[in-house]
């Protein structure tokens, strides 16, 4: 009945996630659920009041721009100098995406043909992987290990891969592991895409979720990086807005040219309201980020102490709202924290092999929850 390419698609982790927490819930466990990354905070009033104000205009009840309203891609285009230091031509090099995930599943289909190569981290966002097996590409995992800080070893990819890969993942600050990279392995990085004709797409969807002071740097700010790659970014993480989906593509014109003709045949944009809404997010103070960066931080501090005062090996990571602890068997350590203490994490295994002896926690928790659900693991452990 369906598709031979649905045979090769793993099931989507978070949603089996969701699922087996629902099923908790049904039996009137109270479930404290550290599993998907999805703020718990508000989405700040005054972007809100920007939505309702441009909902309220029937001038808006039309479609959208396909690639973005004009004024939308201007903001985008400000906040990455602002921000970055980095240069965008606003009509050109940018694009609106329906959240970061539109782009990431998107671009294989832009890029690879069937049989190519694209390099992928492990572990990694899952939709690297599936976005690959749509496009009918072949996925080449580079291994993110903490020896090497989580980052690629560029030179250990085989040569007769390099000379088949046409896109390579990067995402720093990294989910799942929280890893964050200097701009000197980003200018690495532009001097291999040269060297093997590849394309380098940055996922950087959580470099304003950061800590003690940590700024996470851009790869368009690598010399070269505009020649060689674009980087995706979302409103997601940075302002609560997760639901809205709404985020950009800024880089190499070409290729967002290439993204820009696969959306206009699959999809008919964002709703304008919540451009004006994200407009109003760039545009505006940033306050609320710096705010809501501060309440993660008092959350990692208490849940690291706690993990280490309960014999976990980790340390406080500078950016991200995730924690990557080490364990004996993820999918285990996973079963037993719901079945007995009605506590999810994320299997390190649902982001490939190469998660395997580790599980995610997500920062999503107030304190109280994070204080209880340690008492209950202590109980347990």
């Amino acid at each position: 009945m369906f598709a031979r390419r649905l045979d090769n698609l793993p099931p989507y982790l978070f949603a089996r996630i969701d699922a087996l927490k629902a099923e908790k819930i049904k039996e009137g466990i109270d479930v404290i659920d550290f599993g998907i990354g999805d703020p718990d905070l508000p989405t700040p009033p005054h972007i809100v009041d920007a939505l309702i104000t441009a909902a309220k205009d029937p001038a808006n009840h039309h479609y959208p721009s396909y690639l973005g309203m004009n004024a939308f891609r201007e903001a985008v285009a400000t906040w990455y100098e602002r921000r970055f230091g980095v240069c965008a031509d606003p009509f050109t090099e940018v694009i609106s995406l329906m959240g970061s995930k539109d782009g990431v599943a998107h671009i294989p289909e832009v890029l690879v043909n069937p049989g190519d190569f694209v390099l992928a981290p492990g572990p990694g966002y899952p939709v690297y992987q599936t976005g690959t097996l749509f496009a009918e590409g072949n996925v080449h995992t580079m291994p993110l290990t903490e020896e090497n800080s989580f980052l690629p070893i560029l030179e250990d990819i085989p040569k007769e891969i390099c000379r088949k890969a046409r896109l390579m993942w990067l995402n720093y600050p990294n989910n799942p592991t929280s890893a964050v990279a200097p701009l000197s392995f980003y200018e690495e990085a532009v001097a291999f895409a040269r060297e093997h004709d590849i394309v380098i797409v940055s996922d950087n969807a959580y470099s304003e979720v950061s800590y003690d002071g940590y700024r996470a740097p851009s790869f368009l700010e690598a010399d070269g990086a505009l020649e060689v790659g674009i980087e995706m970014h979302s409103l997601s993480k940075t302002y609560n807005m997760t639901g809205w989906r709404v985020g950009m593509a800024v880089g190499n014109a070409r290729v967002i040219q290439g993204l820009g003709t696969v959306k206009t045949n699959v999809d008919s944009g964002v709703f304008n309201p919540v451009q004006y809404a994200a407009i109003a997010a760039l545009n505006g103070s940033q306050e609320c980020v710096a705010q809501a960066c501060a309440i993660y931080q008092k959350r990692r501090d208490v849940l690291v102490s706690g993990l280490q005062h309960l014999g976990f090996d980790i340390s406080c990571p500078k950016a991200t709202f995730y924690l990557w602890v080490p364990v004996t068997g993820s999918l285990s350590f996973a079963a037993t924290m719901l079945e007995k203490a009605g506590i999810v994490v994320t299997p390190g295994i649902g982001f490939g092999e190469a998660g395997e002896g580790y599980v995610r926690f997500a920062l999503t928790q107030p304190v109280e929850r994070i204080t209880a659900a340690l008492e209950r693991m202590g109980e347990i452990l």
